[in-house]
């Protein structure tokens, strides 16, 4: 895997907030690879091209960890828009990490 990718997306001609999300990995792992690939996919479906993602291998450069206190991999991190939200594992369940990352809300139960 290499030290730090970028995956870059034409902007929509509206003027909107772009997403810029961090993934750290240690290797090519399958928890790594599951990561970016469920990554990807939630961020072509629900963000419109309105992202980047950086992928920063920490078998490569370690001291990157410590900016954004990373202490599990795989971990996301989104840095804009801001507040900044972290979450750690492959990202395999679609609705926490949207609900995580606030791109979708929590669905409010009726009693």
């Amino acid at each position: 895997m290499a030290k730090a990718s970028k995956v870059k997306k034409a902007a929509p001609k509206a003027v909107e907030e772009r997403w810029q999300l961090r993934l750290y990995v240690a290797g090519n792992t399958p928890k790594s690879a599951a990561a970016l690939t469920n990554l990807k996919k939630y961020c072509e479906l629900h963000l419109d091209g309105r992202y980047e993602i950086e992928v920063i291998d920490l078998l490569v450069n370690p001291q990157l960890a410590a900016g954004d206190q990373i202490l599990a991999i795989p971990t996301l991190v989104r840095k804009v828009p801001i507040p900044i939200r972290k979450i750690i594992g492959d990202l395999s369940n679609e609705e926490k990490v949207l609900v995580g990352l606030d791109i979708k809300t929590v669905k409010k139960q009726h009693a």
